[in-house]
């Protein structure tokens, strides 16, 4: 809980009585490797702060083969947001790579906060503001790199990381064949 606290202080600052009701607020649970965040076509009932664990927002295309858009892991939130606030059938994935445990609150909690907590609107608007532009500001860099010079930005940005995924799905991330992930790897 405190690493979440310190989370959000980032982006604001709270009172005591603030506090308590995000305290009250968010429960605590464990989601099993393999298992669903977020479903595709569902509306998305919570947002979730990770504790421990790594996710990945993922897609299938037509033929059922999957595509990884990136990754979530401690210190970070994971949700469909757009889905959560909106109350709209979201468009991606949120699979759990590892057993993790989250801080996960739900639509009326979020509700409450909102309307007791003056900065909350504007705590949630920086803080999708600042997930939307790292997102984007990842994903133009790598448009712009070659495989080998993708895999070793990704190293820096997210140091262990790589060792936490599965190849095939890193390999997705990046764009390449695991293949090509394996032979970069094997060269560097």
């Amino acid at each position: 809980m405190e690493q979440l606290l310190q989370y959000i202080r980032k982006f604001g600052s709270l009172d005591g009585r603030e506090e308590s009701l995000i305290r009250g607020a968010f429960k605590k649970k464990t989601i099993s490797k393999s298992a669903y965040f977020v479903t595709n076509g569902k509306v998305t009932n919570s947002i979730a702060f990770v504790e421990d664990g790594v996710f990945r927002s993922l897609y299938y295309n037509h033929k059922g083969d999957d595509f990884t858009r990136y990754f979530i892991y401690e210190g970070r939130f994971i949700g469909d947001l757009q889905s959560f606030l909106d109350r709209t059938p979201s468009s991606d994935y949120i699979e759990a790579l590892t057993d993790a445990t989250i801080w996960h609150l739900d639509i009326q909690e979020f509700r409450l906060l909102e309307k007791e907590i003056k900065i909350w609107p504007l705590l949630i608007s920086k803080l999708y503001a600042f997930v939307i532009e790292s997102k984007l500001k990842t994903a133009n860099t790598m448009m712009n790199l070659d495989a080998k010079e993708r895999y070793l930005l990704f190293l820096k940005l997210y140091p262990g990381l790589a060792n936490r995924v599965p190849l095939a799905m890193l390999a997705s991330y990046l764009g390449i064949t695991a293949s090509s992930l394996s032979r970069i790897r094997r060269n560097t």
